[in-house]
């Protein structure tokens, strides 16, 4: 950083500091470096490296790629298209704090639904009287009984005493019942393998449990700490107001929106950046709206999450969404819709500094429906 104002120094000369502008274009919005020189009082602009790359084709077509080369486009872009690239949002430090945590706390909820996924196919293959025996193979009874018995020989053994342990640990009603059901069905007849192959397949399985069990001691801690770095942000109240938003989930949204009050300045700038608006393609007399493709992963997640929750808590949302399936769109595209329309209202909340209110968020549409 000092060698960089050095150079910025010795460029401007004489020239008075007020009247000297210094743009920086970068591909990415996060970091120490991105931080540092927003602090100096630089520009920053953040670019899509796939804008760079297309703006990069426009300057040459044989396909060679640098380091140098790359900054130079980042210049020109800077240079030239500054007015229509996004500077780097002002976050406040408690916006930065909510996303480290909301993010490795929904980064570890991913990995744990990966190594299930992997759990399920291990015992696809050696072991699939487990799968008809346990519903979900992530509860705390599912892992506790593979982990104490993981080949079919050894879960065979199982009685109804040590099945019955095991339900009563994970507080399940009516185990006595789910308990002989279980044993029946681990004691069936199925497809198996060699000895000597489900051996080393039960290894595998009981390596997965670890990482599963640890991995889900490690999400109730985390969630803890995105529950309380949330709890303690200005716009919490005001956020967790909304339909079908948790602490948690509220929590994802915030982190992933930011809370620069001057980065959104309509609700349609807040829909385009989640994602949930649709696009329009025009060509000659055809005209057609779709779906965008490109958005932030983390944030549709959530919002779609957020839209499917609301269903059960709004009677405003469930008529919304009842109404897009009445025109014929199927479940994704009407709980799209529903979350472009939360993603407005929660805009209009957040603008305004008010909680939501169910009556005030559906008068239009109810209006327009009783016309």
């Amino acid at each position: 950083m000092a060698r960089l104002h050095t150079m910025i120094g010795e460029l401007t000369g004489d020239i008075d500091p007020a009247d000297v502008e210094v743009l920086v274009g970068i591909e990415t919005d996060r970091g120490p470096w991105v931080a540092a020189v927003v602090t100096a009082g630089y520009a920053v602009l953040a670019v899509n490296p796939l804008q760079a790359a297309r703006f990069r084709d426009r300057l040459g077509v044989s396909g060679a790629k640098s380091d140098a080369g790359d900054a130079h486009v980042l210049a020109d872009m800077v240079r030239t298209h500054a007015h229509e690239l996004r500077p780097v949002a002002g976050d406040s430090a408690r916006a930065e704090a909510i996303k480290v945590v909301a993010r490795t706390h929904k980064t570890l909820i991913w990995e744990r639904t990966r190594h299930i996924q992997r759990l399920r196919h291990a015992l696809r293959d050696y072991f699939p009287a487990a799968l008809v025996a346990f519903d979900d193979l992530a509860a705390t009874d599912t892992l506790e009984l593979l982990a104490k018995a993981p080949t079919p020989a050894q879960a065979a053994r199982l009685t109804t005493a040590q099945i019955s342990a095991a339900l009563k640990h994970a507080r399940r009603k009516n185990v006595a019942e789910k308990a002989a059901a279980i044993q029946a069905a681990l004691r069936a007849e199925h497809l198996s393998q060699p000895e000597v192959v489900a051996t080393a397949y039960a290894a595998s399985i009981q390596a997965l449990i670890a990482v599963v069990t640890v991995l889900r001691t490690q999400i109730t801690g985390l969630q803890g700490q995105v529950e309380a770095h949330f709890g303690q942000h200005p716009a919490a109240e005001i956020i967790a107001s909304q339909p079908g938003l948790g602490p948690a989930l509220g929590a994802r949204v915030l982190a992933e929106f930011g809370d620069d009050p001057h980065r959104y300045t309509t609700a349609k700038a807040r829909k385009n950046y989640a994602g949930t608006s649709p696009i329009t393609r025009a060509s000659g007399k055809k005209k057609v709206a779709l779906a965008r493709f490109i958005h932030n992963d983390r944030l549709i997640d959530a919002l779609m999450t957020q839209a499917f929750s609301a269903l059960r808590t709004s009677p405003g949302a469930r008529a919304y969404y009842d109404r897009q399936k009445a025109r014929g769109a199927n479940h994704n595209t009407a709980l799209r819709q529903l979350a472009n329309r939360l993603v407005g209202i929660l805009h209009g909340c957040l603008k305004t500094g008010t909680r939501y209110d169910e009556a005030t968020a559906w008068s239009h549409h109810a209006a327009n429906v009783t016309a």
